[in-house]
């Protein structure tokens, strides 16, 4: 146990990092709306991304059909040149700019753009290049894949005359293989510096809505649901069973796990509905985050609390009360920002500097509490041993090993994420990209259910709770009896009770100076 305990806390210091390196995350919403965004100088071209998501190949060839199918439409695109570029142009002319939608494979991203003589490489066809290339001046150069030769898609849109505005016409491009998508607007005509466009496009998988990288999620908290239910299921009834014998702490426990289920469901409901609407509900997705980040912080006072030996070693947390709801409060704050910014309405419009503004304190306010965490453990066990109080000592060695092998794997995790992330710049492997979100779901469970065992509610848990051991007079049944509810009789019960009484008035003298000391 110590070896694997001083191991957890050398990580500590790497998990700061490492946190810190992995809070910058985006998921791309099903349908973009794009409001006067303006295209941005790139190279010889003007560029306006306009998505990038995981689509799975069509399901169905009828294109009549709404199930089964996926595709990329277009609704309500139009682009606003600036006065200057408009008034350049007689209104007796025809096509007076260009402007191309492009849309490819992320496999296919060589095939747009060119060099010519091994130069820079260039996004619009050049005079030299569109001698090599044979491109067309002025245009976005095009290689057809290798594997389909319609592909990459080019959609053009025309200005006409001297008018400020242009709309495109209302398109779907099927998609009949599974890849990562993406689409740039583009524009070539150095007159239209200062474009701006405005419309939506709807990104549609064979299942629905939901993009690539999210879809396999609701399936992932609908298993999430079961594995909470049956874990309620068998804490509630020993929470019945031994209701007058249940602690403060157990309280506490019991609230996580209802949360942790309301949570998944919540996260159920709110998928299922952008699923089938390409929209992610306002209302149910406030109300996800905010029990998400109740349920993280509860989760994180409750290991804190019981590392400071509440509910086992002392009754209350003493003057260290107010500094736990005050880390409490604050860790709710910044992790009810943090997700209402990154979950709530259009994601991909939150700026990366506004994003890693919100993350910082809260990777920060987690950093803290591991080392706050694992500081009060240390001092816990050295109380334990000093006393010799041998049954709570060995529950709080088996909560200490599960909590260094919890940090160890989560330092283990964030580290195979962000070589996940630094070797997949184009998000190629997308297919598995859910497993990075679904594993700190699962780690938060199984360190729950650790919890769930070692401080089972049992006959005698009350009487236990906040005694100290009468030494080698208990056997090892007896020993047990904190955790899975075995008694051994009134006998030892009596000694038990009768040394409480005459250590009742030290021990609180000792948690009182403890209380001063933190």
């Amino acid at each position: 146990m110590d070896f694997a305990f001083r191991i957890a806390l050398k990580s500590v210091a790497i998990l700061i990092f490492l946190i810190l390196s992995t809070r910058l995350t985006s998921i791309d919403a099903s349908i973009h709306i794009y409001k006067k965004q303006l295209f941005n100088e790139v190279g010889n071209a003007y560029l306006l991304p306009g998505g990038s998501e995981g689509l799975d190949a069509s399901l169905s060839s009828d294109n009549s059909a709404t199930d089964g199918r996926s595709f990329i439409r277009f609704e309500n695109i139009t682009f606003w040149r600036t006065p200057v570029a408009a008034d350049e142009n007689s209104d007796m002319e025809h096509s007076t700019g260009l402007i191309q939608a492009v849309i490819f494979e992320a496999a296919d991203r060589n095939n747009i753009g060119g060099s010519a003589y091994g130069g820079q490489r260039s996004i619009c066809c050049t005079p030299d290049l569109a001698k090599l290339e044979g491109c067309k001046q002025g245009e976005v150069i095009r290689i057809p894949s290798a594997t389909e030769i319609n592909w990459p898609i080019v959609l053009n849109i025309q200005f006409s005359g001297n008018d400020l505005s242009t709309r495109m016409d209302s398109a779907e491009v099927p998609v009949q293989k599974t890849g990562m998508y993406n689409l740039f607007f583009i524009a070539c005509d150095p007159k239209l510096k200062g474009t701006v466009m405005s419309g939506k496009t709807v990104w549609k998988n064979p299942g629905g809505y939901l993009p690539g990288r999210m879809a396999p999620l609701m399936k992932f908290y609908v298993y999430m649901a079961i594995a909470y239910l049956l874990l309620s299921a068998i804490w509630f009834w020993q929470y019945v069973r031994f209701w007058e014998d249940i602690l403060q702490l157990q309280h506490c426990i019991a609230a996580v796990i209802g949360l942790g289920l309301f949570e998944m469901i919540l996260w159920y409901l709110d998928y299922s509905n952008f699923n089938r609407t390409g929209m992610r509900p306002v209302v149910i997705t406030a109300w996800v985050v905010t029990v998400g980040a109740i349920k993280k912080t509860l989760s994180r006072l409750l290991i804190l609390s019981v590392s400071m030996g509440y509910g086992v070693v002392r009754p209350t947390l003493g003057g260290l009360t107010s500094k736990v709801l005050l880390i409490g409060a604050t860790y709710f704050l910044a992790s009810e920002l943090l997700d209402i910014t990154e979950h709530v309405g259009t994601i991909n419009d939150v700026s990366g500097r506004a994003r890693l503004f919100l993350a910082l304190p809260d990777a920060f306010l987690d950093a803290f509490l591991i080392l706050w965490i694992f500081t009060s453990l240390s001092k816990t066990l050295e109380q334990l041993q000093a006393k010799r109080i041998s049954v709570k000592l060995d529950l709080y060695r088996k909560f200490s090993n599960a909590l260094a092998v919890a940090v160890i794997a989560s330092v283990a995790w964030i580290t195979y994420e962000i070589y996940f992330k630094a070797t997949d710049p184009f998000n190629e492997r997308w297919q598995s990209a859910w497993i990075i979100t679904a594993f700190w779901d699962i780690l938060s469970f199984v360190l729950l259910c650790v919890i769930c065992y070692l401080w089972a509610p049992s006959q005698s848990s009350q009487r236990y709770a906040y005694s100290e051991d009468v030494g080698e007079e208990f056997d090892e049944e007896e020993a047990q009896s904190l955790t899975r509810g075995q008694s051994n009789g009134d006998v030892s019960l009596a000694k038990q009770e009768q040394k409480n009484g005459n250590a009742g008035i030290s021990d609180e003298e000792d948690d009182s100076e403890e209380d001063k000391r933190e």
